[in-house]
Formats: structure tokens, sequence, C-alpha cells
């Protein structure tokens, strides 16, 4: 039987605490939380903005891509949450990411970010009023960062 990515237990934990994060440092909620954890699960997933987030590991995996970012980056799943984070970036704005995430690990948030990312198959697009957060799980252990944004524009 088929199950969509945000039914999964691991995916609906993670998106708890995407949305818990970001409600804690932000003081305002990035999506609705009137329904279930599993419809709030989905309900991110399915959102018309992007949200992705990588885990803690010396270079960062992402773990966490909606349905924009997969269309936007052009990867699948499976694809997209093996990735190293700092493949979203060309090699020339690497530097600039790594500090923009430095930042955030110092001050918990930036709201005002833009940047250019590249998708899988080499098309470039600008990203501009991105909200960066750190993520911190139930326990207050720092598990990762991740970022939300509306509105990019393809480079040509």
């Amino acid at each position: 039987m088929f199950q969509a990515v945000w039914e999964k237990p691991q995916i609906i934990t993670w998106s708890q605490i995407l949305l818990d994060s970001f409600q804690q440092l932000l003081g305002y909620e990035l999506i609705s939380r009137q329904d279930t954890a599993l419809e709030q699960a989905r309900a991110l997933f399915l959102a018309p903005f992007v949200v992705v987030s990588h885990g803690t590991q010396t270079d960062p995996i992402l773990n966490y891509g909606n349905q924009r970012a997969l269309q936007l980056w052009e990867m699948t799943w499976e694809d997209f949450t093996r990735t190293p984070s700092r493949l979203t970036a060309e090699p020339v704005n690497r530097e600039e990411r790594q500090q923009i995430l430095q930042q955030v690990a110092k001050q918990g948030y930036v709201d005002d970010y833009r940047g250019v990312r590249i998708s899988s198959k080499g098309k470039r697009f600008l990203i501009e009023d991105a909200i960066v957060w750190n993520l911190i799980d139930r326990q207050g252990q720092f598990c990762g960062q991740a970022a939300t944004f509306s509105h990019c524009k393809v480079i040509e």
C-alpha cells in the first residue's frame, strides 16, 4: 500500500519540530495548527510555499522538503533527502550561505534572507524574503535548521 510522505511517523514528528520551532522563535504560526499532527504534516507538505530543512551532520543532509521544494529543486523525495544541503547552492554562493547559517545558529532565525540557489538540473533561482530558523526538539536539543520562502524567480 502506498504511503504519502507526510503520513510517515518520522515525518509527522519532524513536521511538529518544524512548526513548533518556527512558532517559538518567530512568535506566530507557519500554518494553521487547528488539526491533528497528521493533518498538519499534510498541510505543511502541500503548502503553496517552500519549506526545507537539514540535520546536524558535519556536512548537513537535507531531511525535509515539501512538495513545492521538491518541484523547485527538481528532485524526488528520495534524492532530496540524500543531498547535502550545501549542494542547493552553487560553489560560488556556498560561503555566503554558510555565513547566514552561522548567523541563524547564533541568533535563532533571520527573516530577510535572499540568495541564489540551483536545482538538480542546473536551473538557477533567486529566493527572496526567506526565513531561516533553528530547529529544537521537545527535549530542547538543537536538531537542525530550516528555511521557508514564497518568493523566487528563475535567473536566466
